[in-house]
């Protein structure tokens, strides 16, 4: 069975949380989306790449989050977010390819 990148996984889960969230109009159930794809990445880069990695890119991944909301008041919701994700999983890919090449 083939596996979905971690990278996939945590971009996804700022977009899905994000959409949750709006679409119910409920901010913990976005949150709820948004840990448990956080925490699927973050076992999987921790299988992929050790615990130090996994322990940074769960900080860029809360970071990113989090740096989402300032972003937001300049650039829109969406594209906030779509910016932060597409960084996160950039950072992911290449943490987690640089480990596999060491």
């Amino acid at each position: 069975m083939a596996q979905v990148p971690a990278a996939a996984v945590a971009a996804s889960g700022l977009v899905g949380g994000y959409g949750v969230a709006r679409w119910t109009r409920k901010r913990p159930l976005g949150g709820v989306a948004l840990a448990t794809a956080g925490a699927l990445a973050a076992c999987e880069w921790n299988r992929q790449a050790g615990p130090r990695a996994a322990a940074g890119l769960s900080v860029a991944y809360v970071a990113a989050f989090a740096g989402s909301h300032p972003l937001a008041k300049k650039v829109g919701a969406w594209p906030a977010v779509f910016a932060v994700a597409g960084g996160v999983a950039a950072a992911s890919w290449a943490v987690t390819r640089w480990a596999e090449n060491a």
